[in-house]
């Protein structure tokens, strides 16, 4: 069994919309919003009983914040967490091959009290409030109203206030936000951040998150699906041998592998699983029942691709 201090909860991202950036095995999924709700509830409850406790979600991710919320109120499980995000808003309205982007994203005061007015119907099991998508470009670093009115939110609530990151730069991002301090305390508690066996660029800076007794919750463990064996990605060849080889030693799926690098070489306080049915997340939960050997961490930890080009192939993924 495994030592890991980390816990796996879920991620609402590919749950609540009808598309996202992934590598989809099966194309001929219903994707009516009937059918989407039925899925992320049955999903939810089976993450629930599964031990699952934290759930993380964004206005942008189709209804996956209403779908959540809605979850919260009907079961009434005092000891769910949940957490949340402001800065993106779904446009792409349910249509299928929607054409341009699916989300806008602002950093705006005006978006901030907008979406915080829907959010907070989920207190008090609302406890992380996330800026979406931190990046030096949109200028929430140096936004003073915006950092101030966090500040009061934060005060008012006891939320646990954070930013998720993704891209080039989050490595600079992370510690631009480390350093915000509002009142003489710092303003951000918690860091979601992308990091798997090929992008370990935020590695160094998210071990002192962790010492700080941070959040540090990770996102996109899976390379938005790049770790499973794909033609198309000849560069990861070496790299799916020894997932393949890792996979069978411990008789789990390649996801659960990818999971659990992500547990023993950073601890994080939570990786998310980003299932889009109960059965990946059964999957997925197998990441807690098995350790692996030094060497084999120290194998796994070279499989890293340079930071560019790990987002250069994501940006061209496809919506499906």
């Amino acid at each position: 069994m495994s030592n890991s201090k980390t816990k796996i909860g879920l991620g609402l991202a590919a749950l609540g919309r009808p598309e996202y950036i992934n590598i989809r095995d099966n194309g001929s999924i219903d994707k009516s919003e009937i059918a989407f709700k039925q899925n992320t509830f049955s999903v939810l409850d089976e993450a629930y009983k599964l031990g699952v406790r934290y759930f993380d979600t964004a206005p942008s991710y189709g209804k996956g914040e209403v779908f959540l919320e809605e979850w919260n109120k009907s079961r009434k499980k005092h000891d769910a967490i949940l957490g949340t995000k402001w800065g993106y808003t779904y446009v792409a309205n349910w249509q299928l091959g929607y054409n341009g982007k699916h989300e806008i994203k602002e950093h705006s005061l005006d978006k901030l009290l907008e979406q915080w007015e829907v959010s907070k119907a989920m207190l008090p099991n609302l406890k992380y409030y996330q800026v979406h998508s931190a990046t030096f470009d949109s200028g929430i670093l140096e936004n003073e109203a915006v950092l101030l009115q966090l500040h009061l939110i934060k005060k008012e609530t006891g939320l646990k206030i954070g930013i998720t990151t993704s891209g080039t730069n989050q490595k600079g991002v992370i510690a631009s936000a480390l350093n915000i301090k509002i009142e003489n305390e710092d303003l951000f508690d918690s860091f979601q951040v992308t990091y798997n066996l090929f992008e370990l660029d935020t590695l160094e800076i998210l071990r002192q998150v962790v010492s700080q007794g941070k959040t540090v919750i990770i996102k996109e463990a899976l390379a938005n699906g790049r770790i499973f064996p794909n033609g198309k990605f000849e560069n990861y060849k070496n790299a799916y041998d020894i997932l393949n080889r890792l996979s069978k030693k411990y008789n789990v799926g390649i996801d659960a592998i990818a999971l659990r690098f992500v547990m023993e070489s950073l601890q994080p306080t939570y990786v998310l699983s980003g299932a889009s049915n109960s059965k990946q997340l059964k999957e997925n939960l197998k990441a807690l029942e098995f350790n692996f050997i030094e060497d084999e961490l120290i194998l796994l930890q070279s499989l890293n691709a340079p930071v560019q080009l790990y987002w250069e192939e994501r940006a061209k993924l496809q919506w499906n």
